[in-house]
């Protein structure tokens, strides 16, 4: 399906932001240049620039315009629904550690379709609450033919544009299906040490799994959050 053109537009300064062109807290062209770069008007440069700032790659900044977000953003685990933007839930975040390779826990390896004893690639966030204090600790696995594919999944720093839409793009792979799954159990001691708790602690654990339209796993992402922070509310008809 051919791009609207402001989704054209912003899908070339996300690629320009994800090259380095535009670093962390520079200011990126404005509307009436993107308008006149694009023969378009400004409403559907401006338009562009919103589908940014919804993806958390942006931020508006008085007196200067839009500059690219300088803290990563990204939401929780779980909670992926169609049509919820990035930013939608988002926190600010720290990467814990670099990227690595290893065998995940059994649990996530079913999840996966992975043999057993078969390493995954290992991203691991804190994200944190807007007083720096840690919310959740989230821990993401992806396969080894998606991460094979995607090297800047095994790089710190953060993926301008989601680690969803880069998958996308590297792969042409996207999720169509997600599989939330809610339990409840006392943190480990690392996740206390992470998430700055006294043991024993009860935690709520989702886990969060990632199909393409061919039902094959992207990605399964297991957040941690602790009891007095987890909340869930689902509103529906009756």
């Amino acid at each position: 399906m051919a791009l609207l053109k402001y989704e054209e537009i912003a899908e070339s300064l996300r690629s320009r932001i994800a090259a380095g062109e535009f670093a962390p807290g520079d200011t990126v062209p404005s509307g009436r240049d993107l308008a006149e770069q694009w023969s378009v008007s400004r409403a559907t440069a401006i338009k562009a620039m919103d589908v940014l700032r919804n993806d958390g790659v942006v931020e508006a900044r008085q007196g200067t315009g839009f500059i690219v977000t300088e803290t990563p953003v990204a939401r929780p685990a779980g909670n992926r629904q169609a049509g919820s933007p990035r930013v939608t839930g988002g926190l600010p975040f720290l990467r814990v550690g670099n990227p690595d390779w290893v065998v995940p826990p059994s649990h996530v390896a079913e999840a996966l379709r992975m043999a057993p004893n078969t390493d995954a690639l290992r991203r691991v966030r804190v994200m944190q609450l807007p007083d720096g204090s840690p919310h959740s600790y989230v821990v993401a696995w992806f396969p080894p033919d998606v991460a094979e594919a995607s090297p800047r999944l095994a790089q710190t720093a953060p993926i301008a544009e989601g680690t969803t839409r880069y998958v996308r793009r590297q792969t042409g792979r996207f999720p169509t299906e997600g599989i939330d799954t809610t339990t409840v159990r006392l943190a480990s001691q690392s996740e206390c040490g992470h998430l700055a708790l006294d043991e024993p602690t009860a935690v709520a654990v989702l886990l969060h799994t990632a199909y393409d339209h061919e039902g094959r796993p992207l990605v399964c992402e297991e957040g941690v959050t602790p009891g007095a922070l987890y909340e869930r509310v689902d509103t529906y008809s009756m």
